[in-house]
């Protein structure tokens, strides 16, 4: 069931936007965020919850999408998240989160995909403009935003050839994911 969940737990970046997520499955989902590990178990991650549509558009403008796909702007209108969960590093509680922002994304993007919905951790975000649109005190730091919603397009995972890292998208929109050889990321020690 886990391994089913992580194969289905892909990143996408278009949505049916009219399927909408509730602000309740959202809390749920960072429940699960909260209830992970946590190093030091500092806990210093904080999120600002949107599921409405007006608010969505205006962090919309300040994601970049797909960067290997660079003759695309991202998703459009009628294909854009129904939800964001932006994730914040609280600078009062720790100085640092180390790897917090990892498990906690994959803990509720698993939650997503558990109960049908997908999303993609957007790093590419222009944080100063973000912050000013959240009116963001020092105290709190822009680190990712995870975009949510029901999936609009079929993410395929494929063998990597020749070493190129670089996802890419076939003439029927098909997302494809080059991924290496299990042999080739577990080393022997001789």
């Amino acid at each position: 069931m886990l391994k089913e969940l992580i194969l289905k737990n892909r990143s996408y970046r278009r949505f049916y936007q009219s399927e909408r997520i509730s602000a309740t499955q959202l809390r749920e989902w960072v429940d699960l965020a909260r209830n992970s590990a946590s190093a030091r178990n500092a806990q210093p991650l904080k999120y600002i919850l949107s599921t409405d549509e007006t608010f969505n558009a205006r962090i919309f403008e300040h994601l970049a999408w797909a960067g290997y796909l660079s003759y695309w702007a991202g998703p459009e209108e009628g294909e854009r998240p129904s939800a964001y969960i932006i994730m914040l590093h609280d600078t009062l509680i720790a100085g640092n989160y180390l790897c917090d922002d990892g498990i906690a994304a994959q803990s509720m993007l698993l939650g997503a995909t558990e109960a049908g919905f997908g999303g993609c951790i957007i790093h590419s975000v222009n944080r100063d403009k973000l912050g000013e649109l959240l009116n963001l005190s020092d105290q709190y730091k822009i680190i990712q935003v995870l975009a949510l919603g029901k999936p609009k397009e079929t993410v395929v995972l494929e063998d990597m050839k020749g070493g190129d890292v670089k996802y890419w998208r076939d003439e029927n929109h098909v997302h494809h994911v080059p991924k290496r050889a299990l042999d080739e990321i577990i080393l022997e020690i001789k």
